[in-house]
């Protein structure tokens, strides 16, 4: 279990907190962290944050926490619920009209597929291509079979 002094990083995050620190000592200036981070000058605050309140100041302050436009648990199991009992047999976009008009539940088409195939209630079906019959090829190039569908004798008697 990660204690108070172990900081967890990605890649990308160790990479800007050893520039941010060569900036720090001064062996870089804070014009060439910028490009080679590809931040503008307005975000190299992160500088200013390192120095303020240490290497975790790196990190995005939401790592870990919600989302804020998550649907709660309860919300998501009952819906999965009615699906699985009410409308067994819709795609999720009729289910999820249907989830509105009658149950006053509303979520967006996506999201409602998106749990159903978490909870595994749904799955893309793919529709198959038609038929298409071979044709043999012809025995030189630009031979094709000419037929005349017409009913008049147009060329000949």
């Amino acid at each position: 279990m990660a204690g108070k002094d172990i900081i967890l990083m990605s890649q990308r995050e160790l990479k800007r907190l050893h520039i941010v620190h060569k900036v720090i000592d001064k062996r870089l200036k804070q014009k060439d962290a910028n490009s080679i981070l590809g931040l503008s000058d307005r975000q190299i605050r992160i500088i200013s944050n390192v120095r303020q309140y240490g290497d975790s100041a790196i990190i995005h302050g939401s790592r870990g926490k919600p989302s804020n436009r998550a649907f709660p648990q309860d919300i998501k199991k009952h819906t999965i619920k009615l699906y699985r009992e009410k409308y067994y047999d819709f795609g999720p976009t009729l289910a999820n009209e249907k989830l509105f008009e009658a149950d006053k539940i509303k979520i967006a088409d996506q999201t409602l597929r998106n749990w159903l195939m978490e909870y595994n209630a749904w799955t893309i079906k793919r529709k198959q291509r038609k038929h298409r019959q071979w044709r043999q090829r012809k025995h030189s190039s630009g031979e094709i079979v000419q037929l005349d569908g017409s009913h008049h004798a147009w060329v000949e008697e």
